[in-house]
C-alpha cells in the first residue's frame, strides 16, 4: 500500500457585507466608545442589536445606549489562543450581559487563570487604542469591582459623524488535509505526469481523481486505471474577476475537462487560444508545470472538436 499522504491547507477570503442603520450605528458607536442595544417588540434590549425581532420579525430600529460594564454569564478557558483571536496570553470566552441589556455579548475576558474566573463576576471593556468600527474595537473585557452602569439604558439617535456602512470579514480556515489512500496514489502519479482513476468494480465507470469508492454504486474502488493525458472540454466559465495570490491575467478560461477514458470530468484552466475561443468538445492537452507534480494549464492539441454525443453525460 503506499504510504498515505498529509499536507496543512488554508482556506481564505474576505467576506465583505454592507452595513444597515442598525449594524452601522452599532460598529460606529464602537469606534466612539458607545455600546448600542436594540429594543425588541417586547420591551427586551438586545446587544449586539439585530434589524428584526427574533420573535415576531419586524424590523427594528428603537437604538438604546448601554452601559460599558457587566456581568458574566458564562465561560470557557482558552488555554492556547491561535492567530488573530483577540488576546495572544490563555484568556476565557465569556457571555457579558451588559448593565441595561437583556441579552448576553461573547468576547474575550483577560484574566490570569481559569480560578480567576466565574460566573457572576463583575467586567467591563477595554477599549481597543486605535479604533475603526469593528467589534476588534472592544479590545477584550477585564475585571471590575467598580459601581454598575444603570439599568436602564438611555435613548440614543444613532447618528455618528462618518458613519460605518461595510465591512471586510476576513474567513480563514487552517487545517490539515489527508487525502487517502486513493488520493495520494493520485498525487503520486501526478509526480511522474500521469493521470489515474479508478474503477468501480460494479458499474466499470473510472472516476479521477478517485475517492476511493464508487458514488454511484457505493462500492469501494482499487482497480488504478491510468487515463489521458488527452481530454475534452464539456463545459466552462470565463473568469473576469483576479483572484488575490494567483498570478493569472483576466480573463481566463476555467473548464470542466473529461480527460479520454474517465468518466467524470476535472478542473482545469485553459490557455494557449484566445479565451473567447474556447468551445464545448475542443480536444486539450496538459502542460505541466516546471518542477512542479501538477498540470499548469491545458492547450488545444489541433485535433478537430469531439462529437458532442462523446461527452454529453460529462456535461
Amino acid at each position: 500500500m503506499p504510504d498515505v499522504l498529509s499536507a496543512p491547507l488554508v482556506v481564505e477570503f474576505p467576506f465583505t457585507r454592507s452595513l444597515g442603520p442598525v449594524q452601522s450605528a452599532f460598529l460606529t458607536g464602537l469606534r466612539e466608545r458607545t455600546v448600542l442595544g436594540v429594543r425588541a417588540d417586547d420591551g427586551t434590549v438586545l446587544v449586539p442589536p439585530v434589524e428584526y425581532d427574533p420573535v415576531t420579525a419586524n424590523e427594528l430600529g428603537d437604538l438604546v445606549e448601554v452601559a460599558p460594564t457587566g456581568t458574566v454569564t458564562t465561560w470557557a478557558w482558552n488555554p492556547s489562543p491561535r492567530r488573530d483571536q483577540p488576546l495572544d496570553t490563555p484568556f476565557a470566552w465569556a457571555l457579558v450581559r451588559l448593565d441595561g441589556a437583556g441579552t448576553a455579548l461573547l468576547h474575550a475576558l483577560d484574566a490570569p487563570g481559569p480560578d480567576a474566573v466565574r460566573t457572576g463576576m463583575r467586567v467591563r471593556i477595554r477599549w481597543a487604542a486605535t479604533r475603526t468600527g469593528a467589534i476588534t474595537d472592544i479590545a477584550c473585557f477585564e475585571p471590575y469591582e467598580g459601581e454598575p452602569g444603570p439599568s436602564e439604558p438611555a435613548p440614543h439617535t444613532g447618528e455618528f459623524t462618518d458613519p460605518v456602512t461595510g465591512i471586510v470579514a476576513p474567513a480563514r480556515l487552517d487545517y490539515v488535509h489527508t487525502p487517502g489512500r486513493a488520493q495520494s496514489a493520485y498525487i503520486k502519479a501526478l509526480e511522474e505526469r500521469r493521470t489515474v482513476g479508478e474503477r468501480c468494480p460494479s458499474c466499470r465507470k473510472v472516476y479521477v481523481p478517485p475517492r476511493g469508492a464508487c458514488p454511484t454504486c457505493g462500492v469501494a474502488t482499487a482497480e488504478q486505471v491510468e487515463v489521458g493525458p488527452r481530454g475534452t472540454v464539456t463545459t466552462f466559465c470565463i473568469v473576469n474577476i483576479k483572484a488575490k495570490n494567483l498570478d493569472i491575467e483576466v480573463p481566463y478560461v476555467y473548464a470542466h475537462i473529461a480527460l479520454d477514458g474517465a468518466d467524470l470530468a476535472l478542473h482545469g484552466r485553459i490557455a494557449g487560444i484566445p479565451y473567447d475561443q474556447v468551445r464545448m468538445g475542443l480536444r486539450v492537452e496538459p502542460v505541466w508545470s516546471e518542477g512542479a507534480r501538477h498540470v499548469d494549464h491545458y492547450r488545444p492539441t489541433g485535433e478537430p472538436d469531439a462529437d458532442y454525443d462523446t461527452y454529453k453525460e460529462l456535461v
